[in-house]
Order: C-alpha cells, then structure tokens, then sequence
C-alpha cells in the first residue's frame, strides 16, 4: 500500500512585524526568522521502524510575500534532519503547474475551490498533494506533533480496507497525547464555561471512544493532525473551503453524508505540543461561534439526494453534537454573559464589550448568506470530477517531479 505523511507547516512573517491586516490567521505560524517544530516533528520521524512511505510538506505562508523564504526554509530544515525518504516540499507553484499541465475546463471550475490560504483549503491540498505523488493512503499530520510509536506507519494502515458491520474501512482517526501523556485537553475549566461546556462535552467523547474496547469503532469526532484517509475516499469526498475552524470534524460529518464512516483507532496516539496560543478567550469562543453555527446550519438544509445520507446532530454526542442543536444560541449568550463578567471583574472593559459583540455576531453575523449544504454539494462534484480526471492521467507524478528533494 503505497503512503504518504503528509505535513502542513505554516510560517508567518518576522517576528519584528506580527501579523498584518490580510494575512492568513492561523494558530501559532511560526516567524520566518525562528526555527519553529517542523524541525522537532521531522527528527521524531527517524524512529519509525519503516522507510516505506513518502514524505509531503506543504508550505503555507500567511502572505504570498514570505512564501519563498518559507519554502527554503523548510528545505533547508529537511536537509538538516536528513530523513532517509523521498521528501516533497509543495508550494503554490503546485497550483501554477496544474493549469499549465491540464486543460483550462478540467482546472478552471477546481482553481475555484483550491488555495493554500485558510485551514480547509491547505487540507485540501495535502489531499492534492497524495493524489499527484500517487498514493493509496494520506496520513495527515501536523508541524507540531511528535512521533512517539516506532509502528505509527503500520499501525495507521493496519485495519483500511476492512469491513466492519458490512461498512469499508476508509478513514481511521488517531488521537492527541497531551504534554501529560493523556488524552484531554490541556486547558483548566472555568465558571464562565459552564454552558460553554466544549471541554467537558469533548472529555465524555474521549472516554466513550478513546478509553473503550474495541480498539476499532465508529467515532464522532476527528483531529486533523492525526487522520489516515484511503485514496477511495479523498478522491470522492474534500474538506468544505466555507467553514473557518474545526475542518476536521467537519470533514468527519461530511464523509458520512457521502456515506463513508469514520473510525477511531484507540491505540494510535501523537503527541501534540502546540506553542502556546496568543488570541484571547473572547476571540476564540467567536471562532468557535462561527464553526458552529455553520455546521449547524448545513445540518439543517440538508435534504434527500441519491447516495447521500442525512445525518442529524444525535450523530455526533456528546461532542459536537451537544453544538449543533437548537439550544446553541442560549449556550452562545449564557456563556459570552459570563464570560463579559470575568473581564469586567478583572477590569478589562475592551474585553468585555468583544464578549457581549459575540452574542451579536451570533445572531446577525455568522449564519452564513448561502445555503452551506448546497453550496457543499456542489463543491464536493467539482473535486470528485477533477479527482477523476487526476487519476486517469499516467504523467500526474511529473507535476510534483520539481518538488521533490530527495
């Protein structure tokens, strides 16, 4: 079964200028003057007990004018490691090279929806990326994920193509280990969360799935940095470029709506050590406003189509589904209500009033213009059609040929 990891690493610019007005917002992109966890995750790479796989790395600036330095970067951190497999180093340039290489009706509906701005698209290119270096599997991983099982190859392979229930085994969900090897998030519960329960919600998934027999079963929640995908399904089935955050459980939903299952392997664990996270807590619950509200709102306008199925936000308790029910806009302004107060009490009115402008963005803001479900549908027969004509073609690999380093 031919393999590829494929890692998205995300560079900003120096860390002298931050984060300017248009750039791509991304989590912790590391400054084009540091080093950053790419080098780390790579290093972690040389104890795995197989070299049967290729290597992807998929170079995403926040602004097109740092793209080059980022490239040679990442290049120059590869040669340091000196990992023993074939290495691609993916830049824009790939989507340059596909409108040059095929005809402008096969690439001009698909340009629309591919882009290395945004979490979704830059998944949907390492999607790309495992199509156009011909693989079977695309194991997804992130920059700041280390490899801590010599089987993590084997293991994330191991049961694809298998059937459970009369249901093919197309995508297996690993699963984080924190910096205290458990699997939880990292965070401490706060008064203010008490209707905003995602932590709480995301703990009782975690031990329904992770902590239970058997080691393989259906799972209602994904992780993007540690998800294994059979080229049967990311052919068929890409990540929506609408939603903002949380595409990889969105991702999830999708599949089933194409009537594939996600399972969850409960022994193939990363560790993730993410840089600490800079945005404050009322920016992040909006982030959270946004995914969620779209994804409730595609749930919603879903109707009968052949070969789809519908789902329903039951689906997927106690997370995220305990999100895409009616009762969200309440969770939405109990939580911002309190949250507003802990600034207020810590005399931080700025805060405050961001944590109140939550509670309007939700009503008037982020229910988004289009119908998501359709809008989704279309996206998915323009990638299904585009993948087609990538699958039959016998020269794709030279596409990636002046990528590759090793």
């Amino acid at each position: 079964m031919k393999k590829v990891v494929v890692i998205p690493t995300y560079w900003g610019r120096p860390s002298t200028q931050g984060w300017k007005e248009g750039d791509a917002v991304y989590d912790h992109p590391t400054p084009i003057d540091k080093q950053g966890t790419l080098g780390r995750t790579l290093k972690s790479m040389k104890q795995l007990n197989t070299k049967d796989y290729k290597l992807a790395l998929i170079v995403c600036p926040t602004c097109k004018k740092i793209e080059a330095e980022a490239a040679k970067k990442v290049r120059n951190i590869c040669q340091q490691v000196g990992l023993e497999v074939p290495t691609f180093i993916v830049t824009s340039d790939i989507l340059t090279k596909l409108h040059n290489d095929f005809s402008q009706d096969d690439t001009n509906s698909v340009s629309k929806i591919l882009s290395f701005c945004g979490y979704p698209n830059v998944r949907n290119i390492c999607l790309l990326a495992a199509e156009l270096i011909n693989a079977e599997v695309a194991i997804l991983i992130d920059d700041d994920e280390v490899f801590e099982l010599e089987d993590f190859i084997q293991r994330a392979v191991e049961h694809l193509g298998e059937k459970i229930y009369g249901k093919s085994v197309n995508a297996i969900a690993g699963y984080y280990l924190n910096r205290h090897n458990t699997f939880y998030d990292d965070v401490e519960i706060q008064p203010w969360m008490t209707y905003w329960d995602r932590f709480t919600s995301k703990a009782r998934a975690f031990d329904q799935i992770i902590a239970t027999d058997p080691r393989i079963k259906r799972t209602p929640f994904a992780f993007g940095g540690a998800m294994v995908i059979h080229r049967e399904l990311f052919r068929q089935v890409p990540f929506d470029p609408q939603i903002t955050r949380g595409e990889d459980i969105d991702y999830l939903i999708n599949c089933e709506m194409f009537g594939y299952s996600f399972y969850l392997d409960n022994t193939l664990s990363i560790k993730h050590l993410p840089e600490p996270k800079e945005h404050p807590e009322w920016k992040r619950v909006r982030e959270d406003i946004y995914r969620f509200v779209y994804q409730k709102v595609k749930l919603n306008n879903q109707v009968e189509m052949p070969n789809m199925t519908i789902v329903t936000p039951e689906d997927y308790d106690p997370y995220p589904g305990e999100f895409l029910k009616d009762n969200l806009e309440e969770k939405i302004f109990k939580s911002n209500l309190m949250l507003s107060q802990k600034y207020l009490s810590e005399g931080d009115v700025e805060a405050s009033n961001e944590a109140l402008r939550n509670i309007f963005i939700a009503v008037n803001q982020a229910t988004p213009e289009f119908n998501p479900f359709m809008k989704y549908c279309q996206t998915q027969k323009i990638w299904s059609d585009f993948m087609k004509v990538l699958a039959g073609n016998q020269t794709k690999s030279k596409i990636v040929a002046e990528f590759q380093i090793r």
